[in-house]
């Protein structure tokens, strides 16, 4: 292990206390000379003060440790879990009026009680709260700013939405459910957007207490965002996309600062969005609004990278999918078109990328991934109960090792299991299952999660 740094000053250790440790007294005592002819000064209180520096020094090398660890563990979740029954029947009693607040928080605290536990049992190297507070992924923005025209989030929108889609094949967001909710769907401001509730922060704050593996919160990005803005219709409150960019950008860097003062040290940017860059469909949508998706693609890099002034010591990572809803897929295309500029632009320390099928292209594009950053290979599907074996993930490891060093690979689920609340068509022994799979491969090659 290479030691951290000593602090200014010091070069050596001497009797528990660093050679050199007169400077930093001086910087304490402000002295000059033989310290033992000062008036005032004790060497007792000297001593006290270069302790008080040696501690804070060992706190902040722990930290960087604790920091390094978590950016190169070798397994990942991307975030939701499938929603229990019970949890569902609880929001359906809530929104019918049935149960107040109170009581849907003590069934969601439970469950997700229950979800730490199978993610701890497993031996995964961080775990998540399942998204159990949330009806869809995009809530960790849309349910905490106030601005777009929006109507209330329901559960029984999703099942609307996804009603007589059929597993793997193609689904597009349905622009005729009705009430529309931010994010959810491409709406209006109607006024500038403001941060009413930081949801991540309410969810990492009861997560952190129930856990002691390293917790981890999801947040949406801005590209998503930006993609369900109805700027043509915004205009006399944001004038172009890049002013509502800034305002989204500060409320996110908002929300990041208060889940890193709470202690969160893994924070998620969801950007499923990116995908659209090279999804033929999602290209003529943007083309036909008068967009230039270069324009966007760029614009979109550098708002995610600005969020990340805000991270401090944090872990960032950022999950790029191609949709999952109810086992449905919402976009195809290798990465190739845009990974240049995609993977060498994002400063992100983990990159979640989706490789479960063919959809996804080959490991090609990982050549151009920054020095440093690990890829978390999303290997191992969430949308069909078929178990992958240890044995061909492991080929598809040594595959995606061709291009980029081992020591910057980890494998992860492709998505989640429940991007919203009516969650994909496999079972929760399935999703065990699963888990357990990642867990298997990752101690197989890398000899630990």
């Amino acid at each position: 292990m290479v030691k951290p740094a000593l602090p200014a000053g010091c070069t050596s250790h001497v009797g528990g206390l660093y050679h050199g440790h007169w400077a930093g007294a001086r910087r304490y005592g402000g002295l000059r000379g033989d310290p033992a002819r000062q008036p005032g000064k004790t060497f007792k209180g000297l001593t006290d003060a270069i302790l008080m520096e040696q501690t804070e020094w060992l706190q902040r090398a722990g930290r960087r440790l604790e920091m390094s660890e978590l950016a190169t563990m070798r397994t990942d979740v991307v975030g939701s879990l499938l929603r229990p029954e019970r949890l569902k029947q609880a929001r359906r009693r809530f929104e019918a009026g049935d149960v107040d607040a109170a009581g849907l928080r003590q069934v969601e605290d439970e469950e997700i009680r229950a979800a730490v536990a199978l993610q701890e049992s497993l031996g995964l190297g961080v775990v998540t709260d399942g998204e159990f507070r949330r009806l869809n992924f995009q809530d960790s923005f849309g349910a905490c700013v106030e601005g777009f025209r929006s109507g209330a989030a329901r559960m029984e929108i999703l099942e609307r939405q996804s009603h007589g889609g059929t597993a793997l094949r193609r689904w597009d967001v349905q622009r005729d459910v009705n009430p529309q909710v931010p994010v959810w769907h491409r709406l209006p401001a109607v006024e500038r957007l403001r941060l009413a509730r930081n949801l991540p922060l309410e969810e990492y704050r009861y997560l952190g207490t129930v856990t002691h593996t390293p917790a981890k919160v999801a947040l949406v990005g801005p590209d998503r965002i930006s993609q369900r803005f109805d700027y043509e219709n915004s205009r006399d409150i944001y004038p172009t996309v890049e002013d509502f960019l800034d305002d989204v950008v500060a409320i996110e860097k908002a929300m990041v600062t208060g889940l890193v003062e709470a202690g969160c040290r893994y924070i998620q940017i969801d950007a499923p969005g990116y995908t659209a860059y090279v999804d033929e469909p999602s290209l003529q949508a943007m083309r036909q609004r008068g967009e230039d998706p270069d324009v966007n693609l760029e614009r979109s890099i550098a708002a995610d990278n600005r969020i990340l002034d805000a991270f401090g010591e944090a872990v960032s990572g950022i999950h790029l999918c191609r949709g999952n809803q109810r086992s449905m897929w919402h976009r195809e295309g290798s990465y190739d078109a845009v990974a240049e500029r995609l993977f060498a632009g994002l400063k992100h320390r983990r990159l979640l990328l989706e490789y479960d099928t063919e959809r996804a292209g080959g490991f090609e594009p990982l050549r151009f991934v920054r020095k440093g950053t690990v890829v978390v290979l999303g290997l191992v599907s969430t949308k069909v109960p078929e178990l992958e074996s240890v044995d061909d993930l492991k080929r598809r490891i040594d595959d995606a090792a061709r291009f980029l060093p081992l020591e910057q690979l980890a494998i992860s689920p492709q998505c989640g299991f429940s991007s919203d609340a009516v969650g994909n068509l496999i079972t929760p022994d399935d999703q065990k299952r699963k888990l357990e799979r990642v867990v298997e491969t990752a101690r197989q090659v890398w000899g630990q999660a």
